[in-house]
């Protein structure tokens, strides 16, 4: 058995949930049958497991994604919405990230724009990639706001660090020339291998 002295080791290596499931083995006549390599497996699994969710929770509260719920499994892909499915599922596996490319949604208002753009920042924030969720007139301000401040260039350089950049209402009114000087100073970001933007544009009929 583990003795008092090696838990207090476990819990000095932040193996908590090790530890908590290797007590569990022991409670559990099934495991007995179990191979030493095999049961080995089953822990370094359970805690593997937990520090996947602590980094999932920690990337998705850090998003500030509207959506928070929103995810690829529950989009509507009803005729009104005009989703190609290929393309969803190819914008899913996060190559877009990767490869750092840019990903534009145009539409109606009322489509769902907005929850597609959260479930596929929720979907690269699953592969282990940063998001961060912002209303483009609330982001000019904050922009506007540090450069009057002179923090312009730290803000840049937080932005800068996100790998999936959403964007929401994207386009919707002429922008100032504040925002004209930030727009090209993102797109001299995006070409470099830095991080991705994900657009949300609203078409307004007529």
């Amino acid at each position: 058995m583990l003795t008092e002295q090696t838990m207090e080791k476990l819990k000095s290596l932040r193996l908590d949930v090790f530890a908590a499931a290797w007590t569990e083995q022991q409670k559990n006549p099934e495991h007995v049958s179990l191979s030493f390599d095999e049961r080995l497996g089953l822990l370094v699994d359970a805690e593997c497991l937990q520090r996947e969710n602590r980094r999932l929770g920690r990337l998705l509260k850090e998003a500030k994604l509207r959506l928070g719920q929103a995810c690829i499994e529950d989009i509507d892909y009803g005729p009104k919405r005009e989703l190609d499915k290929s393309v969803v599922r190819q914008l899913a596996t996060c190559r877009w990230v990767q490869e750092h490319h840019a990903v534009v949604i145009s539409g109606a208002t009322g489509t769902g724009k907005t929850y597609l753009a959260c479930a596929l920042a929720q979907q690269a924030c699953r592969r282990g990639h940063s998001a961060l969720y912002h209303r483009a007139s609330r982001l000019f301000d904050e922009l506007a706001l540090a450069r009057a401040d002179g923090t312009y260039a730290r803000l840049l350089a937080r932005i800068a660090r996100i790998d999936v950049l959403v964007i929401d209402d994207w386009g919707l009114a002429q922008p100032r020339e504040t925002e004209k000087h930030v727009c090209a100073a993102k797109i001299r970001w995006q070409v470099q291998p830095a991080g991705n933007f994900l657009g949300i544009h609203r078409v307004i009929p007529g």
